[in-house]
């Protein structure tokens, strides 16, 4: 059944390759300056890559976005996620896997009654506005220095024909490397915190669970690359605007600029570093990035020979696909829980003690209204919303709120846990030092354990330091919830 649940997220993922992963090379085969065969190769390849070295820092922030933790629920999302993509390809329409598979998170959380976490959504959706102007920009940049160059130094068009193939397969090999990071969240993402496959230890390397599941997809990838992306390259290469073969290695690279951008730990890192604020590790879409370059392409152009009729087409798709997702999943979960008898959510159980009060009412909550349900217990995340969501008039990022710091887990931090964490995770003696001093203690919710983590003096000053707080509470998370009477 484990591997039945996955077909979703594989045809997630050849879906990607079909529609997404295709606008890497889509310039460059539609000016029929790379053959389709070569551009497909090399794209497989990086894309892979890509998934498994870089491939947790999108993961993360879209586990942000919503938590799909039971396998049959991830299964749903996956595919419903997959054929609203796939219905758009048959469209011709270069679409997004980043906007259907959020969608169809969004979906999940309203049928299981589970918060949306609005902060990480407005992170994903500022993306769909921010790619596509950054990727024009670069676009006119690139575009006007290399044709200033082209025309100080009068290179001969054939050599200029020479270096633009060249530079197509390379640029667009390090475009597929950053796809591959970045958007293998949208294909394995929501597996990820209901991952069936155990780390791995090969030649003294840990082949994590995560990293298992990121090579999957991207071989889906790979296979939705060579099977169905042509169509899409062809819309986007050839029907928007006509390329010149110099334009369409400026989109190459400005796109392939913007996807590392969004997917580098490494250039966060820095910037938090030299005290600016860092760049979120989101995963954006690459079909965006690619029609804002060959936009910026045209404007530099004045504008005249765009085809506002299929950018109006593709508009429209942006819009509509996020929304038909979340449609999709909602109707879908119905029927995989009620007629399939699936659980397509894990059972958690909520209780508002007199301590997560009192940490509700310290966040700058009234909890008025919450005091009758002390020392309640909700058997369902449904349960739970309907009983507290009338009753203030919250918004959705309040709820959220009272919904962590009610949710009941069991989190213990034994040594042996520690000893894996310290082996597995890149932390520091700082951190280590910290986490000693919470060893041997019991948290029955994950605020809880959060708030005893930063009362350690847990260095905060990293960019990925909410990255490693999750990691951490995987790691000591049990669960039997039982083991806190013990």
């Amino acid at each position: 059944m484990i591997w039945f649940f996955l077909l979703s997220g594989l045809f997630l993922g050849w879906s990607l390759g079909a529609n997404d992963a295709a606008n890497i090379f889509g310039t460059a085969v539609g000016t029929r300056m790379v053959k389709f065969k070569v551009a497909a190769v090399v794209a497989s390849i990086f894309v892979i890559i890509g998934a498994i070295v870089s491939g947790a820092g999108a993961t993360h922030t879209l586990g942000k976005l919503g938590a799909v933790n039971a396998i049959a629920g991830s299964f749903t999302v996956a595919l419903m996620a997959g054929l609203t993509v796939t219905w758009m390809t048959r469209l011709k329409l270069p679409v997004s896997t980043s906007q259907s598979i959020v969608g169809a998170i969004i979906g999940w959380n309203l049928f299981t009654g589970l918060p949306t976490d609005y902060g990480s959504l407005s992170k994903i959706v500022s993306t769909w506005i921010i790619c596509p102007i950054l990727s024009a920009l670069f676009a006119i940049i690139i575009f006007r220095t290399v044709r200033g160059l082209i025309s100080r130094y009068k290179i001969h068009m054939l050599t200029i024909d020479h270096y633009n193939r060249v530079a197509l397969v390379l640029i667009g090999a390090f475009g597929a490397y950053s796809l591959g990071a970045n958007n293998i969240a949208n294909v394995m993402g929501v597996f990820v915190p209901a991952s069936p496959f155990r780390d791995i230890t090969l030649f003294s390397m840990t082949f994590t669970g995560a990293q298992q599941l990121f090579l999957i997809g991207g071989i889906a990838i790979s296979i939705g690359i060579f099977t169905y992306s042509k169509r899409v390259m062809m819309t986007v290469g050839d029907e928007l605007f006509k390329l010149t073969p110099v334009a369409a290695l400026t989109v190459v690279l400005a796109e392939s600029l913007v996807l590392f951008i969004f997917a580098s730990q490494s250039l966060q890192n820095w910037m938090v570093s030299i005290g600016l604020p860092p760049i979120p590790l989101v995963p954006v879409s690459s079909s965006q990035a690619v029609i804002g370059a060959v936009m910026g392409i045209g404007l530099t152009k004045g504008g005249r020979g765009i085809n506002y009729r299929i950018l109006g087409r593709i508009a429209s798709g942006w819009v509509s696909t996020p929304i038909a997702a979340c449609m999709l999943t909602f109707v879908a979960l119905f029927f995989v829980e009620n007629v399939f008898k699936q659980d397509v959510v894990k059972p958690t159980q909520y209780q508002l003690s007199r301590n997560v009060l009192n940490e509700i009412k310290n966040s700058g909550l009234d909890i008025g209204n919450l005091i009758p349900y002390r020392n309640k217990t909700f058997s369902s995340a449904k349960d739970f919303r309907k009983s507290i969501s009338g009753k203030q008039g919250w918004n959705e990022r309040e709820i959220a709120l009272i919904f962590d710091y009610a949710e009941i887990d069991s989190i213990i931090i034994s040594g042996e846990a520690l000893a894996v964490a310290e082996k597995e995770m890149s932390l520091t003696d700082n951190e280590i030092s910290a986490l000693k001093q919470l060893c041997g203690k019991k948290f029955a919710h994950r605020r809880a354990f959060e708030n005893a983590l930063k009362n350690t003096n847990f260095p905060e000053i990293n960019s990925d330091f909410d990255k490693k707080r999750d990691l951490l509470y995987h790691y000591f998370k049990k669960e039997d919830k039982s083991l806190l009477a013990r």
